[in-house]
């Protein structure tokens, strides 16, 4: 299949962006982890020390893996929450973008299988897996990793969703990467990071306002406390303070479309509600993570 080909398929399913490239070992990114982890920066979530080798090389997570498809799907808007709304990150303001974007993966991955006649052999992933999901984005020229760690897409900027699927599938030519870092001096997303959370391509999660009020399971720390403002559940300071996301174009995914609860309720409104009203009203969103007990105490 020419690399034209899978793109258009993977636009008809509803990406935004779309790209391939063979299958490495990620030595440099391992490292890197490591270095990360060594550090404790992964705070609380332990998990990101399990698996390391299949993060570094795929085949192990996919036997006889030959290519990384990399897609984007954009969830920007420019929504705004009510001005008495406790702040939710923008990912949050539609339905869980792990099954949005899985079941588009579905659908791009059962067209490979009846364009080539034969049957490919595969998994999918969206930030679930240990999987290196943006420096194989980086790789198949998505974009470059920001000093926000994030990747940032020169059309679309940040606010993109990565999915993943690692197959034996073989294009007849893969996508060109472009290696350069086009945040050039700027520092603005490191600067904007409310409680000092972000040094250059690194996120120490024990500082970061999302990894507190979405993974941390005890009370959250004063010092974060103090900082994170009306946010409750995560943060996109660093996102807003990027220059590449002003041109951010709107999403175009009926799933995303915003919750008028999420947008309207207050303080008080979160603080009394039970949680029948809460699965009534937030099933199938990102807010089910946590659950309701851990967002009241974030408020």
């Amino acid at each position: 299949m020419k690399l034209e080909v899978l793109k258009n398929k993977a636009w008809e399913c509803g990406f935004d962006a779309c790209g391939v490239v063979p299958v490495e070992i990620l030595t440099r990114e391992r490292e890197r982890l490591e270095r990360w982890l060594g550090r404790g920066f992964h705070a609380g979530m332990n998990y990101m020390a399990n698996n390391i080798e299949k993060r570094e090389n795929p085949a192990l997570l996919v036997e006889g893996a030959r290519s990384v498809i990399v897609t984007l799907t954009n969830y920007y808007t420019s929504e705004r929450q009510h001005p008495d709304a406790p702040i939710a990150a923008r990912y949050a303001y539609g339905k869980d973008y792990h099954r949005v974007v899985k079941d588009r993966l579905f659908k791009l991955y059962s067209s490979l299988q009846e364009k080539d006649g034969r049957k490919i052999t595969g998994r999918i992933f969206v930030d679930s897996a240990p999987v290196f999901e943006h420096e194989w984005a980086r790789r198949a020229g998505l974009g470059w990793i920001g000093r926000n760690s994030l990747l940032i897409h020169p059309k679309l900027g940040s606010f993109c969703f990565i999915g993943v699927i690692i197959s034996d599938f073989e294009p007849d030519s893969y996508s060109s990467s472009e290696s350069r870092n086009f945040c050039g001096t700027c520092n603005r997303c490191v600067k904007a990071c409310p409680t000092g959370a972000l040094s250059p391509y690194e996120v120490n999660a024990n500082l970061c306002i999302s990894y507190n009020t979405i993974e941390r399971k005890d009370e959250i720390p004063p010092l974060i406390k103090e900082k994170m403002g009306n946010r409750f559940f995560g943060c996109d300071a660093c996102q807003d303070a990027c220059p590449w996301n002003r041109g951010a174009v709107l999403h175009h995914v009926e799933e995303f479309a915003s919750n008028p609860w999420v947008m309207t309720m207050s303080r008080e409104d979160w603080l009394d509600m039970d949680e029948d009203t809460f699965k009534e009203r937030f099933a199938d969103t990102p807010f089910t993570r946590p659950g309701l007990e851990r967002i009241k105490r974030n408020i």
